[in-house]
């Protein structure tokens, strides 16, 4: 059996954690930030985790995980 590749793109925009949850960052900081709230701007600087329906699926595309 050969090795399966992990999804480059995934292994990029997530991270396990030790307890085995998948971590990721926020959407919504990258432009447009004028019209945004400070309060709002502060909150998508902090990570969040990958919602449960999801976290299977997105730990299959990282084969080590």
């Amino acid at each position: 059996m050969p090795k399966l590749k992990t999804k480059k793109g995934v292994q990029k925009r997530v991270k396990v954690t030790a307890t085995g949850k998948v971590k990721r960052k926020k959407e919504g900081a990258r432009h447009l930030l004028t019209k945004k709230s400070r309060k709002r701007k502060r909150s998508l600087k902090a990570s969040t985790l990958v919602d449960k329906t999801i976290e299977k699926k997105i730990k299959s595309l990282l084969p080590y995980a």
